[in-house]
């Protein structure tokens, strides 16, 4: 059993770091100070180029590509685990996916996520890029603790989160792109999904502006309390969770409420009927 777990945020984007000399370096740093876990922003590795209507062919690459690849071999060079992401187009469907990739630490890709719920707005066409992921999010065990992501704008759905907490999630990871305006509100949202879930949520955001969108906004640790932890800009912060507060807080109101699926179940199933 994990009582203590280390996670490093790193506030930073590579798509201007083709040999991964920088990435080498925050990861590294990263594992000096203890983590075992680093997670990036939303894909790392690409510009936002989200911020026009317009798709660009290169910003995607098939499952294993040159993105993947070089987080991949990183983690390996390094040995640090890794939540990166790239945007994966099926070779049979064309479809291309907004894609979380959890990355052991030798360097094996042994879950992924898709971005379910994708803005459609200036600043954030992300419709015109990738398509909605359609699996529900599920509890990954292979590191350690029980973890959850959820990307961006999943969390302003707060069902993939309490879905996660019902499977036992300790630790909601949640890379994120977002305005530097619009923090205060994203801090909320992320408390309330740790509150309600009794979770850990482990938010980084993209570092600045990019093609004249102001992205901003600190790093976010928030406990199962609700209550931040940690808030930073810094390029590479770290943080130690107690995973003893997670089983705390599903003792204390509203950790301990129910998940009643059923009946969940059979008002989305009247919903989609």
């Amino acid at each position: 059993m994990h009582e203590k777990y280390t996670v490093a945020l790193i506030h930073d984007v590579f798509h201007d770091d083709p040999e991964g000399g920088r990435l080498h370096e925050r990861l590294a740093e990263a594992r000096r100070r203890g983590a075992a876990l680093a997670v990036l922003p939303e894909l790392p590795l690409n510009p936002w180029s989200m911020a026009t209507p317009q798709a660009v062919d290169t910003d995607a690459e098939p499952p294993g590509g040159p993105r993947q690849e070089l987080q991949a071999s990183t983690c390996a060079r390094v040995g640090i685990a890794l939540l990166g992401g790239a945007i994966i187009r099926d070779p049979q469907t064309r479809v291309r996916t907004n894609t979380a990739l959890l990355i052991d630490r030798v360097g094996r890709t042994v879950a992924t996520y898709q971005k379910v719920h994708l803005p459609q707005e200036p600043g954030f066409w992300e419709e015109n890029h990738y398509q909605p992921g359609r699996k529900a999010p599920r509890v990954l065990r292979n590191l350690g603790p029980a973890l959850g992501i959820q990307i961006c704008s999943d969390a302003n759905r707060l069902v993939g989160g309490h879905v996660l907490a019902a499977q036992g999630a300790q630790v909601i990871l949640a890379p994120r792109c977002t305005s530097a305006a619009s923090y205060e509100e994203w801090r909320l949202v992320y408390q309330a999904l740790a509150l309600t879930t009794g979770s850990f949520v482990v938010s980084v955001n993209r570092p600045g502006p990019e093609f004249g969108v102001a992205i901003g906004g600190p790093s976010l640790v928030v406990a199962p309390d609700g209550k931040p932890m940690l808030e930073s800009g810094d390029a590479v912060s770290v943080v130690t969770l107690d995973l003893a507060r997670v089983a705390r807080a599903r003792t204390e109101y509203p950790g301990y409420l129910g998940f009643p699926a059923s009946v969940y179940a059979e008002a989305w199933r009247e919903l989609q009927d």
